[in-house]
């Protein structure tokens, strides 16, 4: 079992703390409710900003492997430990299908973690989350991985998304929730629809356009940002909300900072984590 520590920055006092467990003891899974879902989200970023790079060749965005470190790994499946309902997206099932990137979509299957698979159970929640894909196009492949693991599976898209791929998923016994007046799915629907099924947390595993779509309609209650001390650069780069300029919506507050000093070839990183203004708590 790891035992590295990080430093509390903010806020004070100053202190050593341990990693592993740093987001748990947050005991995200009962701070919301139904009428009112805790709404969280997690991204990975440089000091310039970038969340991913797209590939020259096929513009494909990926996930630089220098972005990533396995004490980051650790704290994203902390958070998905505690959430009754995960939302990903089309891409990335299509990303999982080709093997560009790895499957997160049940917990205690990387053994090294296999505690939080107990962690959930201890804690009176369902041995896996459910899972929701948003798609406009609803055209992905469906993961081997849902198939074996039971878990409830939605499809999430919007009113004018195509009859005929909405029949397909309602033929394979999947439940199609319509969260969106076009062909996009918007946060505010999605969450409604959600809480009205006995939701309470929600773990956005989505990208930057559904934390778009949350953001400016409200939802969002929770930002967490791992944010390594390296200038990436790239010319073509995803950044965390793709849309229009925000203004006060997209104002956060800190509620803590954590510094880890020896990441990256010890040029470090910090865990930050934001409240969205209007549902901002005083306590840490």
């Amino acid at each position: 079992m790891s035992t590295k520590t990080v430093y509390r920055l903010f806020p004070p006092p100053f202190e050593s703390v341990p990693l592993r467990g740093l987001y748990l003891q947050q005991r995200l899974h009962e701070q919301g409710s139904v009428e009112q879902p805790f709404v969280y989200a997690n991204f990975l970023a440089s000091l310039d900003g970038r969340i991913a790079l797209e590939d020259d060749a096929t513009g494909v965005p990926y996930l630089p492997k220098s972005l990533t470190t396995p004490d980051d790994f650790r704290l994203f499946l902390e958070l998905e430990a505690q959430a009754d309902c995960l939302i990903t997206h089309g891409g990335y099932l299509r990303a999982l299908h080709e093997g560009r990137l790895g499957n997160i979509l049940q917990i205690g299957c990387h053994p090294e973690h296999g505690d939080l698979a107990q962690w959930r159970l201890d804690n009176g929640l369902k041995p896996q989350p459910a899972v929701v894909i948003a798609s406009a196009s609803l055209d992905f492949p469906f993961p081997e991985s849902l198939k074996a693991s039971g878990q409830k599976v939605y499809i999430a898209t919007g009113r004018d998304a195509d009859p005929a791929r909405v029949k397909h998923w309602l033929s394979r016994g999947h439940e199609v929730l319509v969260a969106g007046e076009g062909r996009m799915v918007e946060g505010g629907a999605l969450v409604r629809a959600l809480g009205d099924r006995g939701y309470r947390t929600l773990y956005l595993v989505a990208g930057p356009h559904m934390l778009d779509t949350m953001v400016r309609e409200g939802r969002l209650r929770r930002l967490y940002q791992t944010i390594t001390h390296q200038l990436m650069g790239g010319e073509s780069f995803h950044t965390l909300v793709p849309g229009p300029v925000l203004g006060p919506a997209g104002h956060l507050k800190m509620r803590s900072l954590y510094y880890d000093p020896t990441s990256h070839g010890d040029a470090g990183q910090w865990f930050a984590q934001f409240d969205n203004v209007p549902y901002t708590d005083a306590s840490a």
